[in-house]
């Protein structure tokens, strides 16, 4: 379970340190070239900057936990993932775009993913050390 814990912290860690840097240095282009994003117009450049930096924040503490890998820490950084995760997948859920049956089961499965996944590595963090 501790292997399993720290892969899920590096690679939902890459995920979105690489996502924060898109959406705050080129957010329009994750808008324009992302499938399912512009189901919910406009565009709002400041919303997709301070989403790219609050995205950059969760993806440093995610990477600091897969380092230290200290059962507090780990616990935290999870949360704070699934504080967005979880929400985000139920947005989605029900706002799924009905012309576009193929995109929202990827949606769907993507962002329940997003959720479970964390969720799981979460459950074993008692049995760190």
């Amino acid at each position: 379970m501790r292997a399993y814990t720290r892969v899920v912290l590096i690679v939902f860690a890459v995920f979105e340190l690489i996502l924060g840097l898109w959406l705050t240095v080129l957010p329009k282009t994750f808008y324009d070239h992302v499938p399912t994003v512009d189901w919910d117009p406009p565009y709002n450049d400041h919303l997709f900057h301070d989403f790219g930096s609050a995205t950059l924040g969760i993806g440093i503490v995610l990477t600091a936990a897969a380092i230290r890998f200290e059962r507090w820490l780990v616990a935290v950084a999870l949360l704070a993932y699934l504080a967005f995760s979880v929400p985000h997948l139920v947005f989605h859920l029900g706002h799924l775009n009905g012309a576009e049956p193929g995109w929202s089961v990827v949606l769907g499965v993507g962002v329940g993913l997003m959720a479970l996944v964390p969720l799981s590595a979460l459950a074993g963090v008692r049995k760190l050390t």
